[in-house]
């Protein structure tokens, strides 16, 4: 069996090598770009962004394993073949780091840091009154896949209402469950914190817009760990500028790395971290990708498998 790891550099390539290589000892490992690569030998491939028309030169590919929980990157290439299974991203440690990124955000919303990290800033004493305690705060969270489910349950351990909104209806306990297009609005307008963890596809770029966001409780805050498209930016500032929300924490956006004079690092009501809710080690990926190659080596059905009909 052959393994085709994506890099950019061989340099970067060699940790991801070595992390293979104790986790697949009998797995023959190659670097994307390595000359000495036959084509037709390629039967398995581990890779985030690869360039356009890429994956259809390896003919023999039985299976694709992406690095990351995204797979727009991947999928965006006409060339890739919809028959060839391809992994999402789903190591334990990338879901419990996205958990606790989630409940850190939803009590610095809570306590409302940005605020304070703006007194800091111009040394003012800003003793203000917390609006509510934990246990009367609405979480909503749009996307309850394996990062939304797991970012719930934590959130209930916390002690905060937590409700969620998916396609399709979920059981979780503690945790209310709304489903499809016609109960979405319901989700907002009970939500006074909204984590957004949805995959992007069309349906759900800028669905957080203007019109939305008018339906949250007034002083609502809103958490962005998923893609940047999905919150329609001038509608959230000017719902921040006129107080209708109190703060936003984003850790996604259009231009990564986010440019040092971008307006958003500035912004009192905004707090901006850089893409990093979740990222899991390449020995906890590398493993990941090394359990779902056996288990589709057993004929076993796959987890995280990206689902071309419904985008994610």
């Amino acid at each position: 069996m052959s393994l085709l790891i994506e890099a950019d550099r061989e340099e970067g390539y060699a940790g991801w090598h070595d992390v293979f290589r104790q986790v697949m000892p009998t797995m023959d490992i190659h670097w994307w770009n390595d000359p000495q690569v036959d084509p037709q030998d390629v039967e398995y491939v581990f890779c985030f962004d690869p360039e356009p028309g890429r994956l259809a030169t390896f003919p023999n590919v039985r299976l694709i394993c992406a690095a990351s929980v995204g797979v727009e990157r991947i999928v965006r290439d006409p060339s890739w073949s919809r028959s060839i299974p391809l992994v999402r991203m789903g190591c334990q440690e990338t879901t419990a780091q996205m958990a606790d990124y989630v409940a850190w955000a939803c009590l610095s919303a809570h306590r409302n840091l940005p605020r304070i990290l703006q007194a800091r800033v111009s040394g003012q004493w800003d003793k203000f009154t917390p609006a509510a305690v934990v246990a009367d705060r609405r979480v909503g969270i749009l996307g309850m896949g394996s990062l939304g489910g797991a970012a719930a349950e934590m959130l209930t351990k916390v002690g905060f209402k937590t409700a969620g909104w998916s396609r399709t209806r979920k059981s979780i306990p503690g945790v209310e469950s709304f489903a499809g297009p016609d109960e979405l609005d319901a989700l907002l307008r009970q939500s006074d914190i909204v984590v957004c963890l949805m995959p992007g596809t069309p349906d759900t770029m800028g669905i957080l817009n203007a019109e939305r966001l008018e339906l949250l409780p007034s002083g609502a805050s809103i958490i962005n760990v998923a893609r940047s498209g999905h919150v329609v930016m001038p509608d959230l500032i000017a719902a921040l500028e006129s107080g209708r929300l109190s703060c936003a924490i984003l850790d996604v956006f259009d231009k990564e790395p986010l440019p040092a004079d971008s307006f958003l690092w500035k912004h009192p009501g905004v707090l901006v971290t850089s893409h990093l809710a979740s990222t899991a080690s390449q020995r906890s990926r590398a493993q990941y990708a090394s359990d779902i190659i056996a288990a589709f080596e057993r004929g076993e059905e796959l987890p995280n498998r990206y689902d071309p009909e419904h985008g994610y």
